[in-house]
């Protein structure tokens, strides 16, 4: 055992047939069976079993996929399309507000003890369209400072903003 305790990691394999395999368990699972071990917040690992390449962020993404094909999802298109758009010099930036404002949700969600209540649901269903327009407005305010900058040393003149073109004789507008 490691000095903080932590060789209690689950060890799961994905064999080039896409089965699972709980190394601690000696047994094939499923997708939904680690979405349990994310819920129940055990630490996991998951391995290409032939490579040995991490493929944990994989399978995550892969339950988030299914979690949206499924019911009410989290992601409406207009919201992909924002983190879409977010790929190149804010990456960054959004990362840090989703990790943080996640880890609040939790935070809160723990100290008010209603994990997966309908009081829960009910008060974040409410809350959406403020962290919506929160989140718009923090992301124009970033924009505008970040394209204000690279005016302000001339990388960008001659662009605007809104489409990245060229506009001959136009300074783009705040």
């Amino acid at each position: 055992m490691s000095a903080n305790g932590r060789n209690d990691v689950r060890l799961i394999k994905k064999y080039p047939n896409r089965r699972l395999y709980d190394t601690r368990t000696s047994s094939h699972i499923t997708l939904a069976d680690i979405r349990q071990l994310v819920v129940s917040e055990e630490p996991f690992q998951v391995i290409d079993a032939k490579t040995g390449e991490d493929l944990t962020r994989n399978i995550l993404l892969q339950i988030i996929q299914e979690a949206e094909s499924d019911g009410e999802p989290i992601f409406s298109s207009e919201m992909l399309k924002g983190i879409i758009r977010f790929y190149g010099p804010f990456q960054g930036v959004l990362t840090s507000y989703l990790e943080k404002s996640i880890q609040s949700v939790i935070e809160v969600q723990t100290q008010a003890g209603v994990q997966s209540t309908q009081a829960w649901t009910d008060f974040m269903q409410s809350q959406a369209p403020m962290m919506q327009d929160l989140m718009r407005q923090y992301v124009e305010q970033s924009k505008k400072l970040y394209l204000n900058t690279q005016n302000m040393f001339g990388i960008f003149s001659g662009f605007t903003g809104k489409t990245g073109g060229k506009k001959d004789g136009d300074e783009g507008q705040s």
